[in-house]
């Protein structure tokens, strides 16, 4: 895999719908009257469109504003909010309106908390299945600092996949993640599998920020080693000029062997394409035997 230094222009496979339809219209409706904060709007995802069309969105716990400031995140960095008891109420709420069957909750870093939000999340899962206990419930979370009693509180509780994302290769991370450490991530998708061996766990990568096809096939090792179930990997795209800038963008194809290479490595399931983010169908992701439940 080849690096090229500029990409002034996405591609055509880039190119994605317009938001619009009564589903988009009643998602939206929905997260503004719960006073919610959603990952899609916060992060700009290019799927917003999509999936909130299919009413289904990604809820961003503990207000929209990171203490981290990650060179790819759009996510406003700065001084946090103040935590919100009902927010896991209001989330459930949604859920529970929204009708959804799986659902994808994640945060902001709160590295202003003692424990990174961890009782958060949990509360939150718990509001879930108190409301609609059929609904599976995904959590995308940071890595609380490496605090393995935080990711015990998040695993105990009744979510069903344990997701963190590892973002890049290790090499990239003073670059990328400039708060994160390589393995201390993976150390979290490995301490969560020793505390609850049945939860699945989940992790993602972007690809275009100057990675090599060595690299990559690295951290399918190391995630195997971790012994991660699923793998998402989907393109980098820079939200601003304030941003890092994209490396490379990598075609259909290449995503579509980098699939069939993960797969080979051992994941129950590895969802890779250009314009895949960790909650991108995330429903299903989970392995089928998992959904008949």
């Amino acid at each position: 895999m080849s690096t090229v230094t500029s990409a002034p222009r996405h591609p055509p496979w880039l190119k994605v719908r317009m938001p619009a339809g009564p589903g988009f219209l009643e998602t939206r409706a929905v997260v503004k009257e719960l006073g919610l904060h959603t990952v899609c709007e916060e992060a700009r995802c290019p799927n917003l469109g999509e999936c909130w069309g299919h009413q289904t969105a990604t809820f961003m716990l503990l207000g929209d504003t990171c203490t981290r400031n990650c060179g790819f995140c759009a996510v406003t960095h700065g001084r946090p909010l103040t935590v919100d008891a009902d927010e896991p109420d209001r989330v459930a709420r949604a859920v529970a309106r929204l009708g959804l069957r799986h659902v994808v909750v994640t945060s902001v870093n709160r590295d202003d908390l003692p424990d990174g939000g961890a009782a958060h999340f949990a509360a939150t899962a718990e509001a879930i299945k108190a409301l609609v206990p059929a609904t599976r419930v995904e959590v995308l979370v940071p890595d609380f600092q490496g605090d393995r009693d935080a990711v015990r509180t998040v695993v105990e509780s009744p979510i069903d996949i344990l997701n963190h994302n590892l973002e890049t290769v290790p090499r990239l991370y003073k670059r990328v993640r400039p708060g994160a450490r390589y393995q201390r991530s993976l150390g979290l998708l490995a301490d969560a599998r020793r505390v609850r061996p049945s939860c699945l766990s989940k992790a993602g990568l972007m690809l275009g920020l100057g990675e090599n096809h060595d690299e990559l096939r690295q951290v399918f090792s190391d995630l195997r080693q971790a012994d991660c179930d699923i793998l998402t990997l989907g393109q980098y795209l820079r939200p601003s000029a304030a941003h890092l800038p994209v490396e490379r963008y990598v075609p259909p194809e290449e995503f579509a062997a980098l699939r069939e290479e993960a797969l080979a490595a051992g994941f129950r399931h590895v969802e890779s394409g250009p314009l895949v983010r960790s909650s991108y169908h995330a429903w299903a992701h989970v392995p089928q035997e998992t959904r008949e439940k």
